[in-house]
């Protein structure tokens, strides 16, 4: 699911039309990755790179060349800099000149890195907005729906400036249904009112990152279950499903795609919803020598935190314990991050160069059955055993 990978091929197998030169806007939190892989495929082509993503990242330089400009936003919540980063990508598509061809790459995380608002809200309402939307644990597309009334360019109102030129617009999707009118709020979705001239086109999705897994699990020699259905509901329930699926399946391993959701207290702790679900899961698995649960972002951070998620087992909650520390309570104060960083089972990637949702994964192997599997490669071994 690497976005430079993806864009690179996308784009080999689906070159632009004529010898214009190409003008690049990334925006989201794999727009680094992506932009490298519109670098590698269309290199002297592109006349300008324009990329808009979260805090700054150890990603490999872009070519040198063309110019660049790199901003960043506030993630997960928009702030000042969010809005200059809206007012450039605006005046950016504004001034596009008549020959360039607009390549556009958006990932998720672009709702709130890049805002341009209605008049008469403020940054302040719009904060409040995010928080409140965030404390509910409301579904993404209700979510974006709430942004969209506020800003003037997301719903499809920013390739509403392009006027019906033609443009390309490739997606790395995080939303159910991958639909490029609620990716990023709609910062290139469909134009409203009637069609427009880009092309858009998702190459990336949790779909195919839980059929990578599968995949891989079954080249190591395990018996997997992989459901279609993307999950979509509060991480507390679907901890309880995933514990039930894992103990009661003939399979070996289980991946799931989707996105989850936290209702936070008044004054929540530190943690995302993949932490949350992950410790969830612990108190549920505790003493089940066979069963592990990873639950990830995919992005390689998870709500306030640099943390991808979790990876609990049987003796999470009992180190927990040792540490004085009780798994109920860290739940009902959203305090996952402090649990799982003192029980040793925090999962820490940095960024990944994708953007496609949250995975979840379950083994349930025990000792004899990693010890029968085939030959694997060394550090693989160990990981299993």
């Amino acid at each position: 699911m690497d976005g430079r990978r993806c864009v690179t091929h996308a784009l080999r197998n689906s070159p632009a039309p004529g010898q214009a030169p190409v003008w690049i806007a990334a925006v989201g939190k794999a727009a680094f990755a992506m932009a490298q892989g519109a670098h590698d495929a269309l290199g002297s082509a592109i006349a300008h790179t324009l990329v808009i993503t979260r805090d700054p990242q150890s990603q490999a330089p872009l070519p040198r060349g063309a110019p660049l400009e790199v901003l960043y936003g506030g993630h997960p919540l928009p702030d000042e800099r969010s809005l200059h980063a809206g007012a450039r990508l605006l005046a950016w598509v504004d001034a596009l000149p008549e020959h360039a061809q607009p390549l556009f790459l958006i990932s998720g995380g672009a709702s709130s890195l890049v805002e341009v608002l209605v008049p008469g809200v403020t940054l302040a309402d719009l904060a409040e907005l995010n928080r409140s939307a965030l404390a509910q644990g409301i579904a993404i597309g209700e979510f974006n729906a709430r942004r969209t009334g506020v800003s003037r360019i997301k719903g499809g109102q920013l390739p509403g400036r392009l006027n019906g030129r033609r443009a390309r617009a490739l997606f790395i999707s995080d939303v159910p249904g991958d639909d490029p009118a609620v990716i990023g709020s709609g910062i290139m979705g469909p134009t409203p009112g009637g069609p427009d001239g880009v092309q858009r086109e998702v190459i990336a999705s949790v779909d195919a990152a839980v059929a990578c897994v599968a995949t891989r699990a079954r080249e190591l020699g395990l018996t997997v279950h992989a459901p279609v259905r993307r999950f979509d509901d509060s991480a507390a329930r679907l901890a309880a499903r995933f514990a039930h699926e894992l103990s009661l399946t003939p399979a070996q391993l289980c991946v799931w795609g989707g996105e989850s959701t936290i209702a936070l207290p008044e004054r929540p702790g530190r943690g995302g919803r993949n932490q949350h679900l992950a410790l969830a899961v612990a108190r549920l698995i505790a003493g089940h020598a066979d069963l592990m649960l990873l639950a990830a972002g995919t992005d390689g951070s998870d709500g306030v935190t640099e943390d991808a998620g979790g990876l609990v087992d049987a003796e999470s909650c009992s180190r927990l314990s040792l540490a004085l520390l009780d798994a109920d309570k860290c739940l009902r104060e959203a305090n996952s991050a402090v649990a799982l960083a003192a029980s040793g089972d925090l999962v820490h990637t940095g960024p990944t160069g994708t953007n496609v949702g949250d995975l979840v994964i379950g083994l349930k192997l025990s000792v004899a059955a990693a010890r029968s599997l085939p030959p694997l490669h060394g550090g693989e071994r160990a990981r299993v055993l």
